[in-house]
């Protein structure tokens, strides 16, 4: 049994000014044919879980390649129709008796608004008919109903922070065998939600979402049913396919999934109200911040969100901690320039400059600070443990910490990187438990590394990119009437 295995994944926010060419990818993860394998192999990801099926269930793992940039603005035509041909390719020549997939979901090209059912479409025509294919989903998916045409087997993430994905990845390697050998008959439906979900509600551990959730695994035990997949959607897409969804997987009878994915979504449409989240605004966040005792505290920037694709440039909570006289905070910026200018003054040097604000004028004005440069690194560091992304080996680019006043520190980064690993605060000798206040730009991915370290956490209503209200956003493309915009 030969199966073809490979990705594409990018989470693409329309609003977003960088779009992802193969620049972008390069600096994420961009490899061809095997030389996926030592990338992937080892990690807390489904491509890994692919890989390590094959020994489990007894396949030849045929890889075609992989890639992944972080998040931004839409993936260019250009590079999508090149990496689209080089899977396509790879699957005509494997002649692979199956293939295995893993997608984002919520890719968006200037041409191909539903970017990831268009891959897939490319790839049913490459297997051929009769030959299975399975296609792993990110929990953020903004998932097109079309997507079931093409494939047979779609499974989605099922916890946020993504923790579960090399064993989503197994199960959708298993179902995918299983189909080979003609034991199971897969068909899948969607039921599309007009519902956003803002990202504070997506959490899987805060209910009602946990109890959606549960929903979810007891449908699993009925009768014939193979998979069942919640899916939160991705709000910074303006995209008609945009909005929550239940994906199910039955065996045989594609009216039976359909039936379960209708189900599970009226369930989901009962509580949509408890699934919008308030937040406090900087001011009084910060505030909040400096009088608590309950340390670290964890200032959530979720305008800033860089899993999200915004600009990690944000600077609306270091200009309030600055004014508010905030001692003992760490703040993370992407600053290329001022890296190099810290890089030029060398460790021990005085800096003095302007720093965030450069991307765009949506996430604050650029900040005066002064200190000294305490150390200067590469900015590389290895995660071992399951963490939101699922990514071992990671890269914030050349990486400067300068220690300012009051024993606050910022860490200048020269790659948007997410915080999604504490190693990206320890890999520079910064230990984010000795803090008072930590500025992370995310919204919940962050808290599989946070999570058992945080006193307090205060999510933060925050402008940018990636606002927590949809309201700040002007959607031309999505269906009317959307939840909660009417």
């Amino acid at each position: 049994m030969r199966i073809a295995i490979g990705g594409f994944m990018h989470e693409s926010n329309t609003f977003a000014p960088l779009p992802a060419d193969r620049e972008r990818f390069l600096e994420g993860s961009l490899t061809y044919g095997s030389a996926m394998v030592p990338t992937w192999k080892d990690a807390h990801h489904e491509v890994g879980g692919f890989i390590e099926a094959a020994g489990k269930f007894g396949f030849e793992a045929v890889p075609l390649g992989m890639a992944w940039a972080t998040p931004s603005g839409p993936v260019t035509d250009e590079f999508f129709e090149h990496f689209c041909d080089a899977l396509t390719t790879g699957v005509r020549i494997a002649k692979a008796d199956g293939v295995l997939v893993a997608l984002h979901g919520a890719m968006v090209t200037p041409k191909y608004p539903a970017a990831d059912t268009e891959i897939v479409r490319r790839l049913r025509g490459a297997a051929g008919p009769g030959k299975p294919i399975a296609v792993t989903l990110d929990y953020h998916a903004n998932v097109c109903p079309d997507l079931a045409k093409y494939a047979d087997i779609v499974v989605g993430y099922q916890t946020y922070p993504h923790v579960d994905q090399r064993q989503r990845g197994l199960v959708a390697a298993e179902l995918l065998t299983r189909a080979v050998k003609k034991e199971i008959a897969p068909a899948t439906a969607v039921a599309a939600l007009p519902l956003f979900i803002n990202l504070l509600g997506q959490d899987t551990s805060r209910s009602p979402m946990s109890d959606l959730m549960a929903k979810a695994r007891e449908a699993e035990k009925r009768p014939g049913v193979l998979s069942v997949s919640m899916m939160a959607g991705f709000p910074y897409a303006d995209t008609p396919d945009a909005g929550a969804s239940v994906i199910a997987v039955t065996d045989g009878k594609r009216d039976h999934a359909q039936a379960i994915a209708d189900e599970l979504a009226a369930a989901v449409w009962a509580v949509r109200e408890q699934l919008n989240v308030p937040s406090p605004d900087p001011a009084a966040a910060v505030a909040q911040a400096i009088s608590s005792t309950n340390t670290p505290v964890l200032l959530i920037d979720l305008g800033d969100n860089i899993g999200g694709g915004s600009a990690g440039d944000g600077t609306v909570l270091l200009a309030e901690l600055l004014a508010q006289e905030a001692k003992r905070f760490v703040v993370v910026l992407h600053a290329p320039a001022a890296v190099a200018a810290a890089k030029q003054a060398g460790i021990g040097g005085s800096f003095e400059g302007l720093v965030g604000g450069a991307v765009d004028k949506l996430h604050g004005d650029p900040v005066p600070v002064k200190g000294s440069v305490r150390s200067l690194h590469d900015g590389k560091w290895v995660e071992v443990e399951p963490r939101h992304g699922g990514r071992r080996a990671n890269d914030q680019g050349h990486t400067a910490v300068i220690d300012l006043h009051d024993g606050n520190v910022l860490v200048l980064n020269s790659l948007r990187t997410p915080p999604f690993s504490l190693g990206q605060l320890t890999s520079l000798g910064v230990d984010p438990s000795a803090a008072h206040t930590i500025v992370v730009k995310a919204a919940v991915a962050y808290r599989a590394a946070y999570g058992p370290i945080a006193g307090e956490i205060i999510p933060v209503d925050t402008p940018g990119l990636t606002a927590i209200n949809p309201a700040r956003f002007t959607y031309t493309r999505i269906k009317r009437p959307t939840y909660p915009l009417g």
